[in-house]
């Protein structure tokens, strides 16, 4: 069937185009046209005036609607993944804390079955840990922090190819060469919860770490030591050119003034928005594990000692680096779709509006709230509120 959808600002490549359209079929764009012209035979779909926008990617969520994706299970996928795309994120790599490897099988297979079955918004699995610094991990996952062991992780990858990225501590022993193997498989791999200073992040570079994982957060800035001072993590990344970056654009794990400069110094193709959303995003229920609460919009540990995730979906990220950090639409946009899609690697199919891509496309209004969800072509029950 052929879908026309017109009358919006739909941002392309090559910036925004008015008075358009974007054709859709078999689950593909079949073109984007700057004529708004009634094609014949297809059914249209009238954006009112609003934005027409690829796709968001979600690479860094560990669950949402009430379920976390280390429970590993079909269902536990599936619901958090659709609470994730009725706001927008029409591609997914479900993300595991720091787990057994027993957990870690589970949700490969449970992963790979629901791929198999066709679930196109899952692609892929997102691994955090458990080789983390236990210095600068939570207080939740410390009985199962280690140090990189290949007897562990290399039956793992020889096992699969659905996992996608794999992020640990650059500086623990044998971190490096987790790292060569992983970046062999094409798996984009990640420093998180680390305290490496410059020489630890450009050999880390050189190994293979290519992506700095939540920016800022699990990681020291500029700091003292007795007498002397001496740069921090971030300071590194930032001088570490290549390097791409992530931010839980929530407004609370950063505030709008560092997520202007992360902008401003590591630009639109290599800042990526993610939410790094627990299970209670997407949800109206109560919290039900008490080492959590949630409380001004964000989840923290029940003691007040840190915050242990976020509560945000894709679209509430870029309303905050549109409205809150003053950053162009258009680049709040493309740094929640066409960065991350090129930084993990599926540039090729997803992230922009062009001929031959899936059709993951959004309609969002002047405020940037979800109107319409597009994935592969079809419209998703529920998200459809431009129509009403």
């Amino acid at each position: 069937m052929l879908t026309q959808i017109i009358n919006g600002e739909i941002l392309t490549p090559q910036g925004w185009l008015k008075d358009g359209s974007v054709l859709i079929s078999d689950g593909k764009i079949l073109e984007v046209t700057n004529s708004d012209l009634a094609v014949i035979g297809a059914k249209v779909i009238d954006a009112k005036g609003m934005y027409i926008v690829p796709g968001f990617i979600s690479m860094h969520s560990h669950g949402g609607g009430g379920h976390d994706f280390t429970e590993a299970t079909p269902e536990a996928f599936q619901i958090a993944a659709e609470a994730h795309l009725k706001h927008g994120a029409t591609t997914i790599f479900p993300t595991l804390s720091s787990s057994s490897f027993d957990t870690l099988r589970q949700a490969v297979e449970t992963c790979e079955q629901l791929m198999a079955a066709g679930n196109g918004q899952i692609q892929g699995l997102h691994i955090e840990g458990p080789y983390l610094n236990r210095k600068m991990a939570g207080k939740q996952w410390e009985d199962c922090l280690k140090d990189p062991d290949p007897n562990e992780y290399l039956p793992l990858l020889d096992s699969t190819t659905c996992i996608k990225r794999w992020d640990i501590s650059p500086e623990l022993p044998g971190a490096h060469e987790f790292a060569h193997e992983t970046t062999s498989r094409g798996i984009l791999t990640a420093i998180t919860h680390t305290e490496a200073e410059y020489d630890e992040i450009k050999a880390a570079y050189q190994a293979g770490f290519t992506h700095a994982a939540h920016f800022y957060n699990a990681m020291p800035g500029f700091h003292k030591r007795r007498e002397y001072k001496y740069e921090g993590t971030v300071e590194s990344v930032y001088l570490t050119d290549p390097m791409t970056v992530e931010v839980i654009a929530d407004g609370i794990h950063l505030p709008a003034t560092i997520l202007k400069l992360v902008y401003k110094v590591k630009g639109v193709e290599r800042t990526c928005l993610v939410t790094d959303a627990l299970k209670y995003a997407a949800y109206d229920g109560e919290v039900d594990d008490p080492r959590y609460i949630i409380e001004n919009g964000v989840c923290k540990l029940a003691d007040h000692s840190s915050l242990a995730g976020s509560i945000a979906t894709m679209d509430k990220l870029v309303q905050v680096m549109a409205f809150k950090a003053n950053i162009p639409v258009a680049d709040a946009i493309r740094m929640a779709s066409e960065t991350p899609a090129n930084i993990i690697g599926i540039g090729d199919r997803k992230g922009t509006l062009q001929r031959g891509k899936d059709a993951d496309i959004l309609i969002l209004d002047k405020k940037l709230n979800v109107r319409c969800v597009f994935a592969a072509g079809n419209m998703v029950e529920g998200t459809n509120t431009l129509i009403h």
